[in-house]
């Protein structure tokens, strides 16, 4: 039997070993050492990756006797060797398995929804709950619980016990294995049975965000990120939200606001035929994110949106859904001449400036006459 050095020691990173048997299964050379540092996929985590000898190892698997299989990229000869693991892809999944205990607990604590199961991705990971009423205010109050356990940087310790003894040591869940069962135990908060590698303190794991949920089987399923994904993570999504930003001019955090602000506009607006008519006027607002409303204002559907932006002199973005009759780039230029300003555009979105105030909402009257024919 292959002792399992990772669970002696999740950091241990190189060690010796000897090769004790060496096989191909399916043309992809493989061999059993005496002793492993390379954690085999169970449990929701992967394999962990590195070298042995001058190998790479790229698959670690268990077979049904317990044997361990380490799947590599060129044959070995029995006897003597050295391997190393790939510690980046060692810790992250150190971070996410340890996060994921946390999470889980946080969700029994908040909601009574204990996990069905993990699984452990590329770049996220799941966890499946028995939760029938998942909700946004629910999921900050479980990610907030959470957060507050990593920043405490409690020990996490493992006890390894018989199995009549889980009940007394208040484990999460039970276990169905047999012999001397090991149990996860983050001070003060969670305690269960797992064969996972796990940090030795909550603080390492750095951040437990949650990026989305969804029904699923009856129960929810969500997604999550921790420690250098989290960060990763954030990077990203910071990123697309200022060009996103830039490219509309427009505060990054307006950008959802204005989703919403769309809908609602849209909702209230009046009914003419076979489109909705919108019309609204702002201040303290730039151009460029008054005509971004209007343009998510017609994607809502069938709609066109006349919005006049009111300061010491006027502005206006006028914009129609595609199948609505009317050019917008043309009555602009028109009104523009009766009621002043200056502008123009085209026939699904135009714009006009130097609008004189007091003449705004005539100006805004004229445009609405247009399409409401």
């Amino acid at each position: 039997m292959t002792i399992r050095l990772y669970w002696e020691d999740p950091y241990l990173t190189q060690f010796n070993c000897t090769v004790v048997e060496v096989c191909l299964l399916d043309q992809q050379p493989v061999a059993v050492l005496d002793q492993t540092a390379f954690y085999p996929t169970s449990g929701g985590q992967p394999f962990d990756t590195g070298h042995l000898g001058t190998a790479r190892v790229l698959n670690v698997e268990e077979d049904a006797s317990g044997k361990i299989m380490h799947f590599l990229d060129a044959q070995l000869a029995t006897g003597p060797a050295s391997g190393r693991v790939d510690w980046v892809r060692r810790f992250d999944h150190m971070q996410q398995h340890t996060g994921q205990h946390i999470l889980s607990q946080a969700f029994v604590q908040v909601a009574q929804a204990p996990t069905l199961s993990f699984h452990m991705g590329r770049e996220t990971s799941t966890i499946d709950l028995n939760l029938s009423q998942p909700s946004e205010e629910l999921m900050e109050q479980v990610e907030a619980l959470a957060a507050s356990v990593v920043f405490e940087d409690r020990p996490v310790r493992v006890h390894n016990v018989r199995p009549e003894d889980l009940e007394a040591l208040g484990v999460r869940k039970r276990s169905e294995r047999e012999g001397t069962i090991r149990v996860i135990d983050v001070e003060g908060f969670d305690r269960s049975p797992c064969g996972g590698t796990h940090v030795r303190g909550s603080g390492e794991i750095g951040m437990i965000a949650i990026l989305g949920y969804e029904r699923y089987k009856g129960g929810t399923r969500v997604e999550f990120v921790c420690g250098g994904r989290a960060l990763k993570t954030l990077r990203k999504d910071h990123d697309a939200l200022k060009r996103l930003g830039k490219l509309y001019s427009a505060s990054m955090y307006e950008l959802p606001d204005l989703a919403f602000e769309a809908r609602d506009l849209w909702r209230e607006g009046v009914r003419l035929g076979g489109f909705v008519l919108v019309r609204a006027t702002f201040s303290g607002r730039g151009l460029e994110t008054v005509k971004l409303l209007a343009q998510k204002i017609v994607a809502q559907g069938e709609a066109v949106a006349i919005l006049g932006l009111l300061e010491k002199t006027a502005q206006a973005v006028v914009a129609r859904s595609t199948g609505i009759p009317g050019d917008c780039g043309a009555i602009v230029k028109d009104v523009t001449v009766k009621r002043g300003g200056k502008g123009g555009g085209r026939p699904d979105l135009a714009q006009a400036g130097g609008i004189p105030a007091d003449n705004l909402e005539a100006w805004l009257t004229d445009v609405e006459r247009h399409f409401g024919k």
